[in-house]
């Protein structure tokens, strides 16, 4: 078992003020594989006032010094890779083929998308020609308190800190305490890569309590959420009292609108897409919106593919889908299932309890949901976990009417044939994020929504951006 109670801060590992034990749980096996410390408000403080201390010699570091760095936190992931995807495979249970392929590999490749768009950062620049003298400076915030998720971790830890980093901002990292062994093994790369003691800070916590003080904290300039809405609220309410910046990454409801001019495998995509991670991705396609010409096929295609995912432990290879994290959220998605049943939904794959031959673990069976009303809550709802719903919808404009209605508004997803429909579907949809025909938004796409999904917008020169001030300066002398 794994024990590893100390904080990164100012340079150093160093031992909790007022240890606090936390057990980390395999959700494959519902056993502690680890245990960790969490902080308290003196650990905290630490962290801060390292950060801060650290922060007016990192900000007048030559940008590209402070790339360097960031190309040897790289050097160091390419190194220990296969600690990387076996450390989030253990805490969270994503399999392992799915922790090598897609979970580890977001911090090279997040990491690259952003040295890219670091050259494109005018750090000066004139406001323009109607104005002579009047310049535009882009300054970093300050000291940031970076709070990420347990379901994709590297992808939001490299997400918040390596473009907080370039921006020239100073950063105290708050993994979630379900899943924290990935970023402990982060701040190593860190470290290694020979980063200033005082940037990057780490303190283990939950949100009630690191979390808040964060969010809380006087000398923090900045909080940069991902994870629930509810929780979003909390920390926008908490931050409110100093006024820094807040940006939030929230939860989803995404629409994945299949017109009956889609292609074959539209339906098989979308499922397997929401059933991906466990379904515990919140830009999941996770309402399936059919037309009625197509409703009856697609339904029966979708209840055949989840009945064909196979569900195992993370440690073991192949391409089936883990458990979810703990037994919170699987008693939540056993709940949901049962309100999908009462609210008059056709099961038409998975159901309610462990999959078959399983008696240990959070293991959920992928579960479909037809005739689905868009009222109900399993559309309303973010559930977060392997469940899909499927929608019948009429024509173009009821697609609409239906994806739109919804509180969230991360990713929505449309399946045509037609470019010219597409076109106004993507016009059309109120999200942050359209995604068409399974093609990619493409390498440093900003990522975030609107409405209950937050607004922020991470990756990208649009993800170094949130972490920098906009200073405008009259009469600048020319050079």
């Amino acid at each position: 078992m794994i024990e590893h109670r100390n904080f990164y801060i100012n340079g150093a590992w160093v031992a909790p003020a007022k240890p606090r034990d936390h057990d980390v749980i395999n959700p494959s096996t519902e056993e502690v594989c680890a245990v960790i410390s969490l902080g308290d408000h003196a650990d905290t403080d630490a962290a801060v006032a390292a950060a801060n201390a650290a922060f007016p010699a990192w900000a007048a570091t030559d940008p590209a010094k402070r790339a360097d760095y960031v190309k040897g936190i790289l050097a160091q992931y390419e190194a220990r890779a296969e600690e990387m995807a076996q450390a989030i495979s253990l805490e969270m249970g994503a399999p392992i083929d799915l922790a090598r392929r897609s979970q580890a590999p977001c911090l090279p490749e997040h990491l690259n998308d952003f040295l890219n768009a670091f050259d494109q950062v005018e750090w000066i620049r004139p406001l323009g020609d109607h104005a002579p003298g009047a310049m535009i400076a882009m300054e970093p915030i300050g000291v940031v308190g970076l709070i990420t998720p347990w379901n994709w971790p590297m992808n939001q830890v490299t997400l918040k800190v390596i473009p907080a980093l370039l921006a020239g901002c100073t950063v105290v990292l708050k993994p979630s305490e379900e899943a924290p062994l990935s970023s402990l093994l982060f701040a190593e790369f860190i470290h290694d890569a020979g980063v200033p003691a005082g940037v990057f800070n780490l303190v283990n916590g939950d949100g009630m309590g690191v979390g808040s003080q964060l969010s809380r904290h006087e000398d923090v300039q900045m909080i940069s959420f991902t994870g629930s809405t509810r929780a979003g609220k909390a920390i926008s309410l908490a931050a409110a009292e100093t006024l820094k910046r807040v940006t939030l990454e929230l939860g989803g409801k995404g629409a994945n609108v299949i017109f009956a001019d889609a292609d074959d495998k539209a339906v098989k995509r979308g499922v397997l897409s929401c059933m991906n991670n466990s379904g515990q991705s919140c830009n999941a396609p996770t309402r399936m919106l059919v037309e009625r010409s197509i409703y009856d096929q697609a339904v029966e295609t979708a209840a055949e593919v989840a009945q064909n995912i196979a569900v195992g432990p993370a440690s073991e290879e192949g391409r089936h889908i883990g458990p979810v994290v703990n037994r919170k959220q699987w008693d939540q998605i056993q709940k949901m299932i049962q309100v999908g049943i009462d609210e008059g939904a056709r099961l038409v794959a998975g159901g309610p309890g462990l999959p078959e031959g399983m008696n240990r673990g959070f293991y959920v069976r992928p579960t479909v949901f037809a005739d689905v009303s868009n009222q109900m809550r399993i559309a309303r709802e973010e559930i977060f976990g392997p469940v899909l719903s499927i929608i019948p919808f009429e024509d173009e404009e009821d697609a609409i009417k239906i994806a739109n209605d919804t509180p969230y508004g991360l990713t929505n997803y449309v399946q045509s044939q037609d470019g010219a429909k597409r076109n106004r579907m993507a016009l059309a949809l109120r999200a942050g994020m359209i995604e068409m025909n399974g093609k990619s938004r493409g390498d440093g796409a900003p990522f975030g929504g609107v409405k209950m999904s937050g607004r922020a917008r991470e990756g990208g020169i649009w993800g170094i951006e949130e972490f920098l001030e906009v200073k405008s300066i009259s009469d600048w002398a020319a050079e």
